[in-house]
């Protein structure tokens, strides 16, 4: 844990993140720092919002709102942007899990949101809702403060462009595809989250034998 103190100072001394001291193991604590301080820095960038994807993170697959993110450790991250919840304010509506690892409906500079983390088996399953985007992963425990950690890091600084997102959904609704689950509704089973990721990976895995059949063929 100590390592891991470390480690997340200096990234952030690296990456611009005004960050000084993180706490292991005292959730509470890093959120306050994570979310409570105002950062302008960001290198990700898509029609509608942009965002700080830190290092040590990286994007595996984007379509439309949805990405796919893996991590150093192999940890898998789904991200959903929900540029119609933002577009009409919805309220956030997160009720508190009495029987989660942890449970907290989240409010920092006039954002709102919730983290819920559930222990399945010997892992954490995390639920990450902040700024109208969210992100879930399943993790060791070793990992957990570091994976709270990047999440803080991409959803406490997504910034959304009004003008764009005007012209992109206006009054009416946006035609995109619905996914098959309600992505901001805490749910304790790891589910979803996993059918997502086993899609993803199966998709690009089919898509990779696909280019070497092509380059075979020619």
């Amino acid at each position: 844990m100590k390592r891991l103190l470390i480690l997340l100072s200096i990234t952030c001394l690296l990456t611009g993140c005004s960050v000084s001291r993180l706490y292991p193991d005292h959730i509470d604590d890093n959120l306050k720092i994570l979310l409570g301080e105002k950062n302008n820095v960001y290198n990700t960038y898509y029609d509608g919002y942009k965002y700080y994807l830190p290092k040590g993170i990286r994007i595996i697959n984007k379509e439309d709102y949805n990405a796919l993110l893996k991590d150093s450790h192999g940890n898998c991250y789904y991200l959903y942007v929900d540029v119609i919840s933002y577009f009409h304010k919805s309220v956030n509506d997160y009720v508190v899990s009495k029987d989660s690892y942890y449970s907290k409906k989240l409010s920092y500079n006039k954002k709102t949101g919730y983290l819920q983390i559930d222990k399945i088996d010997s892992k954490y399953f995390i639920q990450y809702v902040f700024n109208y985007a969210k992100i879930e992963a399943y993790v060791d425990k070793k990992n957990l403060d570091e994976s709270i950690w990047y999440m803080s890091s991409i959803l406490g600084t997504i910034k959304f462009n009004d003008t764009i997102l005007e012209s992109l959904i206006g009054e009416n609704a946006l035609d995109y595809k619905e996914e098959d689950y309600t992505l901001f509704k805490a749910d304790s089973s790891k589910e979803s989250f996993l059918d997502v990721v086993e899609r993803e990976e199966t998709d690009k895995y089919k898509k990779d034998i696909e280019d070497e059949k092509i380059e075979i063929n020619d």
